[in-house]
């Protein structure tokens, strides 16, 4: 599966792929804050979607429930620093 990655510019960034039955699912990274939006695709027109924001919290706690474990952070400096799933 391909992870298609967007810059937007002033906003952040956007992660997304198409699932096997064709629709649009992404993740849009804010860089003020750090804020979250999951995003679905709607139709055929790619900038027609449906979105809903998550917080830091709310977000670590959908990775749990899709089975991802924890989050891992990196600063700039390299350094990991690890948040269990249950926020």
């Amino acid at each position: 599966m391909d992870v298609e990655f967007t810059p937007l510019p002033g906003i952040g960034e956007c992660h997304t792929f198409t699932t096997v039955t064709g629709r649009r699912v992404g993740v849009v990274t804010h860089y003020a804050g750090g804020r979250r939006e999951l995003i679905h695709g709607v139709g055929d027109d790619p900038d027609a979607v449906c979105s809903l924001t998550l917080s830091r919290g709310e977000a670590i706690a959908l990775a749990g429930l899709l089975g991802i474990l924890d989050v891992v952070d990196v600063d700039v400096t390299g350094t990991q620093h690890r948040h269990p799933a249950d926020g």
